[in-house]
């Protein structure tokens, strides 16, 4: 019997994957809104802030940002700290990157823009023991006072605290312990020493969903503006610098743990430092001894 010739069909052109990628993007406004997707609340509003900056700048799509459209815009900031310089082109270097590895832009324009070089002014920002110290002392109102300790000596950042709940706070041994869910989704465990640990177990209720840091307004947690006042207050009242912050009494649990000897490795897990080199960042801000010490004059 003889055989049927079968019919081959040419083969499918194969797809292009970028472009696939980019059909997955419908604009500008959408590239930014995947982009932002899962970083934190904090991250979101600067990130937004500072390419929405961009965008009024260029009065242009991102997919005809030239280079010579982000020089522009980096000498356009040439009033602003260098500080701030670098995070909003950072930001804006990181959505053009995204941008490029979905597809949707063809060319990534930011990658021979250098950030500028930023000042290490970390020893400003680290506040003396005596002063930290006085600043806790002085603070009268039971929840205010807990809370500043907790920054202080648990070297929480503010957003850290405010998303503290019950069931975070454990008993260990003589004292106690907190989870703290950190910056980029990471979670650690921070030990605490009796005295706050008894501040903190005070206020604890019977709802372990319950914020441990309550808002007098509803009793819900403690937003990051309502402690940033509390800490400026305090501040204040202390008579130190107004641009003293939360994040400041975190520099000083850095600062003061290193001065007082404790390991590197355990100051950066106890504080959620991504590497060991943020941590010693600190010991170089306020070193305590130098080779001028030993010369004649």
């Amino acid at each position: 019997m003889a055989k049927r010739d079968v019919a081959v069909l040419p083969p499918e052109p194969a797809q292009d994957e970028t472009a696939i990628a980019a059909q997955q993007v419908s604009s500008d406004d959408h590239l930014i809104s995947l982009w932002l997707h899962g970083r934190s609340a904090g991250t979101q509003r600067a990130y937004a802030a500072d390419v929405a900056a961009f965008r009024d700048y260029v009065q242009t799509p991102l997919r005809k940002v030239s280079l010579g459209d982000l020089q522009a815009f980096h000498d356009s900031l040439a009033d602003l700290s260098t500080a701030s310089q670098a995070r909003k082109l950072s930001a804006v270097k990181s959505l053009l990157t995204f941008g490029q590895k979905t597809g949707y832009l063809v060319l990534n324009v930011g990658t021979p823009v250098k950030l500028p070089k930023i000042k290490q002014a970390l020893a400003e920002r680290i506040l003396d023991e005596d002063a930290v110290l006085h600043m806790l002392t002085l603070e009268r109102h039971p929840r205010n006072k807990a809370l500043l300790r907790l920054l202080y000596l648990g070297g929480l950042r503010i957003s850290e605290a405010c998303g503290l709940k019950v069931r975070d706070l454990q008993v260990s041994r003589d004292s106690g312990q907190i989870t703290v869910f950190g910056k980029g989704g990471k979670t650690r465990v921070v030990l605490l020493k009796p005295s706050i640990w008894a501040d903190l177990a005070m206020m604890r209720g019977n709802d372990p969903e319950a914020a441990v840091f309550r808002s007098r307004e509803g009793g819900g947690h403690l937003n990051p503006s309502q402690v940033h006042r509390i800490v400026k207050k305090a501040a204040a009242r202390a008579g130190l610098s107004d641009a003293v912050s939360a994040h400041w009494l975190r520099h000083a649990h850095v600062s003061h743990a290193l001065d007082r000897g404790a390991p590197a490795h355990l100051v950066q897990a106890t504080v959620g430092h991504a590497s060991l080199t943020t941590t010693s960042r600190y010991a170089h801000a306020r070193p305590t001894d130098s080779s001028s010490k030993y010369l004649a004059g």
